[in-house]
């Protein structure tokens, strides 16, 4: 079972980068950015430090359905502040336990107080798939007797 260090390595650069804001941007900044980065979630960071994400759900729920304005609400206003992260050590099924009982769909990867990547479920699936499809294939060899 790979680790997150592990999976961190395997994502291509450009899918290791992590699309942050400010808490005290608005929120309609950070649909710009999600809209143009073409991702679901940002994380909220402040002073290097991770104090919230904010995903397209808690606009649906906290702002649209609620009938405030998204340029006039800070995005403090409505993000998660309790995030859960992980860190490079965790294994892939660990990491999906945890997004599974939490029902999250990103995690942040924190180390040493740094935040070093995002993992998102698809991710996680993608790798999990990756390796039953590996133990299959082994397991039919071994059957085989190859």
């Amino acid at each position: 079972m790979k680790t997150v260090a592990q999976l961190l390595k395997l994502k291509d650069q450009k899918n290791q980068e992590v699309h942050q804001i400010k808490p005290d941007h608005m929120v309609l900044e950070a649909l710009m950015k999600m809209a143009e980065k073409n991702v679901g979630a940002l994380l909220v960071v402040e002073d290097d430090k991770v104090v919230g994400i904010i995903s397209e759900r808690d606009y649906a729920r906290k702002l649209v359905l609620h009938g405030r304005s998204s340029v006039g609400t800070p995005v403090s206003a409505i993000m998660v502040k309790d995030v859960i992260t992980v860190d490079t050590k965790q294994t892939v099924d660990t990491c999906l336990g945890i997004m599974s009982d939490k029902r999250l769909r990103h995690l942040p990867v924190v180390e040493d107080g740094q935040l070093i990547g995002l993992l998102s479920i698809g991710d996680l699936v993608k790798e999990a798939i990756a390796e039953q499809a590996e133990l299959i294939k082994q397991l039919e060899q071994y059957i085989r007797g190859e």
